[in-house]
């Protein structure tokens, strides 16, 4: 979109696994969400890994975090179970009923309608697409009759600086000293640049491993330098990794 000049809508989407909290890439939720901020996505939600139940704490978080956009919910619909007898563990009117308590909290963000997941992918057998289809169309209007009218408009707010690792870092009027690590400095760090420049970048991740330790809750990764190619050096430098 850079390069075209022409602004898209992105809905952005995430997978909690398990009760560990965090999506694929390792990060809390919170986390995700201060990463990915900068694009301005429509939306930013999280996806059909877990039913409902136990996806409320981790959409109630991302709620709670991106006050300024919209927040979609794509729970596993109905938990397909071909071992039950009508395919899901779960009928529409509990799913939708889940999906009723999550917008009467107020996490659903959306304009006009409730994002839900269809569990298209979950279809055990083609022969049995007719039967699930109606499964599905009976959860979307079950979700539509109970939900539908109380989405939450998303509402502009002035955020702190947001930054993340796997770990979210908020900095805002309340914070107190941050402690930043400015030794990952071509410019400003003998050791770092001779490391760099002998294309010793997973030896250069000591550097800021060390600072880390020593405290440091930011690290200042400067490569600007005659004789590197700065744009690829930052580019490969945080995705290097210590053997």
């Amino acid at each position: 979109m850079e390069d075209s000049g022409e602004r898209l809508p992105v809905i952005v989407s995430g997978t909690v696994t398990d009760a560990s909290g965090r999506i694929l890439s390792g990060q809390t939720v919170n986390a995700f969400w201060h990463s990915v901020r900068h694009a301005r996505p429509l939306a930013i939600g999280l996806n059909c890994a877990l039913g409902a139940a136990l996806m409320r704490p981790y959409i109630e978080e991302l709620a709670r975090v991106a006050g300024d956009t919209f927040v979609s919910c794509y729970p596993n619909a109905g938990l397909p179970n071909p071992m039950s007898e009508t395919g899901f563990d779960e009928t529409p009117e509990i799913t939708a009923g889940l999906l009723e308590e999550f917008a009467k909290s107020g996490f659903l963000k959306h304009r006009r309608r409730l994002l839900r997941d269809d569990a298209r992918s979950h279809r055990p057998d083609r022969r049995a697409r007719r039967p699930l289809q109606a499964a599905h169309r009976s959860q979307g209007r079950a979700v539509r009759r109970i939900a539908g009218g109380l989405m939450e408009t998303a509402k502009a707010v002035v955020p702190p600086l947001k930054l993340s690792g796997l770990e979210p870092v908020l900095i805002g009027t309340g914070s107190l000293f941050v402690n930043i690590g400015e030794r990952t400095n071509v410019t400003g760090s003998k050791a770092f640049a001779r490391l760099i420049l002998a294309g010793q970048f997973e030896e250069a991740l000591g550097v800021a491993r060390q600072q880390v330790e020593n405290g440091a809750q930011i690290i200042d990764i400067n490569m600007d330098e005659a004789m590197l190619d700065s744009k690829a050096a930052m580019v490969r430098f945080p995705q290097s990794r210590r053997r």
